[in-house]
């Protein structure tokens, strides 16, 4: 039976038998210089003391804060609200949007900046980059690492920023090449899924 027995000296014993750690001079030092920090007013004489005893109590006081109770700001009532007239959108800005998505369905897309925002594979989605080609029910497009991606219009969504405005461009309903779809009524029509 093999016994290991494990028997640590005080620091009495470690000097008499002259047995250093090599970090001890360095962490007697910090020891030191941490007392003189936190007692000030004690003499060295009485810290040497202190580290004698088994625990060394510090002279520290917390101060605690009064929780101030936060208010929560209340938005404004709806008499408020029409009041400064929020919600008012002028005729002319609320034709905007759906003129520049009119354009935008005959638009001739190549060199636009397209995303790919959702997909049945999530590997397209985040794919950023400019259109190159488009087909009747593929878009080829080059992104930032010089890296041709072909992805299908089927079952993908596209984001395109033109004005400010993002558009959102449902590849499913968008089967078309570009010169069939300049030439094509579209109906608006309701929601739309992947």
């Amino acid at each position: 039976m093999n016994s290991v027995i494990y028997h640590a000296f005080s620091q009495k014993e470690a000097k008499e038998f002259d047995i250093q750690h090599p970090g001890t001079q360095r962490a007697e030092a910090f020891v030191r210089a941490f007392l003189k920090r936190s007692m000030p007013r004690m003499s060295q004489q009485a810290q040497e003391d202190h580290l004698q005893h088994k625990a060394v109590v510090l002279e520290y006081f917390t101060h605690r804060k009064q929780k101030e109770k936060k208010k929560k700001s209340k938005g404004l009532s709806a008499k408020q609200r029409r009041e400064l007239r929020l919600f008012d959108i002028n005729p002319e800005q609320q034709r905007q949007p759906q003129m520049i998505q009119a354009k935008l369905l005959k638009a001739d897309l190549h060199g636009a900046i397209v995303s790919v925002t959702k997909s049945k594979c999530p590997s397209y989605v985040g794919i950023t980059g400019i259109l190159l080609q488009e087909t009747k029910h593929m878009f080829k497009i080059i992104t930032k690492e010089d890296r041709l991606k072909v992805i299908p219009k089927l079952n993908c969504v596209f984001t395109v920023e033109i004005d400010g405005f993002i558009s959102y461009i449902y590849g499913s309903k968008f089967q078309l090449r570009s010169s069939e779809r300049s030439a094509k009524k579209f109906k608006a029509k309701g929601t739309i899924d992947l």
